[in-house]
């Protein structure tokens, strides 16, 4: 039991208890907002900006750029998203109702993906992260979480199978990152996200 825990946890010995305890919060309020995704609630938004914030704070503290980046853009889409699901519904057309993917949602997903892998190329370019072999899979990681996060403002379908990928790379990632429990976090976001698609799914079937 000393040596999972001790392989789980031991790079936190360098941290402080605050940073522990906004870690773990950041967490919980990450798991909450993934719940209420897969719910179809718009209360996804406030709690996924307070994770959001917390792990901004964290990152600066730990002089990590390219994820503060990454996170800032995550910032600002639950902000699109939060501003969409709050329109009203006026017919069976409307952006809030779930959906799949037409071809022009197809075709912006595949720019955004692109722009984000240079994006993010460019970032580690800049701060040197190139020194680690698992940095292009994180870039990868990225851009799949980029699509997914876009996706699920506008109530697609898809967004979960791009968010479960995103997430399945994420889980080994954020643990050679030094956040053990984020990684656990993916974990659990893989497994929600799982149950948030054959959910989301169920509700396209039963209104057709």
């Amino acid at each position: 039991m000393f040596d999972i825990y001790d392989f789980l946890f031991r790079q936190y010995k360098d941290y402080t208890f605050v940073q522990i305890l906004l870690e773990s919060l950041a967490v919980i309020l990450g798991i909450v907002s993934v719940v209420f995704s897969k719910r179809n609630s718009i209360w996804l938004y406030p709690t996924g900006l307070a994770s959001t914030v917390i792990y901004i704070y964290l990152l600066i503290n730990w002089e990590l750029y390219g994820d503060l980046i990454i996170n800032l853009y995550y910032f600002y889409v639950s902000i699109y998203g939060w501003w969409l699901w709050r329109k009203p519904y006026k017919n069976d057309n409307d952006i809030l109702k779930i959906t799949k993917n037409s071809y022009q949602d197809w075709l912006k997903s595949v720019f955004i993906f692109i722009f984000s892998i240079i994006f993010v190329l460019v970032i580690y370019i800049l701060f040197n992260k190139f020194d680690r072999w698992w940095a292009y899979a994180d870039i990868i990681m990225t851009g799949l979480l980029f699509v997914g996060t876009w996706q699920l403002a506008k109530r697609k379908l898809e967004n979960w199978l791009f968010l479960i990928a995103g997430d399945i790379i994420a889980v080994p990632l954020f643990y050679l990152k030094g956040y053990a429990l984020t990684s656990i976090l993916n974990v659990v976001l893989t497994v929600i996200a799982v149950y948030g698609y054959l959910a989301w799914k169920r509700i396209l079937r039963d209104k057709k």
